[in-house]
């Protein structure tokens, strides 16, 4: 049956759906990552998702709960992926192929997660930049808790692991932070974000970190390779 038009011949537009809170935070991670947190203003995030300010306060209370919301989204996962790699012992190949399995996973599905952090980190003057570290510092200590027990087969001396760590954060990050300026160099046509792209990345990914990380050679030449490398031996 036909709807009956309201009188006049015109008729009631249906509302616009509402966001959801995952669409709100991925709206407000790509902003935040473009123009820094406090270059992002709630009435600029509302507008971009086609609702006023007060509507937008329905679902978070002020920018500092949408910015926690937002860390909260992306870097508490990489919290549990860190400590569940921890493990006794030299670093053993399947389980650092496992959890940068995991990690690049999560950054692909939050591609802006990593040019936010290094936008925060750059204006560590902002007055947001307090939220930030009290996220990165769980980070950053799980993390060195996964390198200091790999530290010591690695080569690597207890004043060198900070150092180590910065690198291997900038290894893993850097990919996703320059995203866009790979796709200039390589071309449109070239998705860095493509299954085949993130999974050529987490290819060479394992070999780095294994290079850095796992056993070294001894000398007779012993010792463990690289993961996807075959010796003479291997044919």
């Amino acid at each position: 049956m036909p709807k009956r038009s309201r009188p006049g011949g015109s008729r009631r537009a249906d509302p616009a759906p509402q966001p959801t809170r995952e669409v709100i935070l991925d709206t407000a991670e790509q902003l935040f990552a473009a123009r820094g947190v406090d270059g992002l203003t709630v009435r600029d995030l509302a507008r971009h998702l086609d609702l006023t300010a007060p509507s937008l306060y329905n679902h978070f209370p002020g920018k500092q709960a949408l910015y926690e919301a937002v860390l909260d989204r992306g870097l508490r996962p990489m919290i549990d992926i860190l400590i569940e790699a921890w493990a006794p012992g030299a670093l053993e190949p399947e389980r650092m192929r496992a959890t940068l399995d995991r990690l690049l996973t999560h950054l692909a599905q939050h591609p802006h997660l990593g040019r936010l952090l290094q936008r925060a980190l750059l204006e560590e003057s902002g007055s947001f930049a307090p939220h930030l570290a009290r996220w990165l510092g769980p980070v950053y200590r799980e993390g060195m808790a996964v390198i200091r027990e790999s530290a010591g087969d690695a080569g690597w001396t207890a004043p060198e692991l900070p150092y180590l760590a910065l690198g291997l954060f900038g290894l893993v990050f850097s990919y996703f932070v320059n995203t866009a300026a790979l796709r200039e160099i390589a071309g449109p046509e070239e998705d860095p974000l493509a299954p085949a792209a993130l999974l050529a990345q987490q290819r060479f990914l394992e070999k780095a970190v294994y290079r850095l990380l796992g056993p070294q050679p001894t000398a007779r030449g012993r010792g463990a390779r690289p993961p996807g490398r075959k010796g003479a031996a291997d044919g």
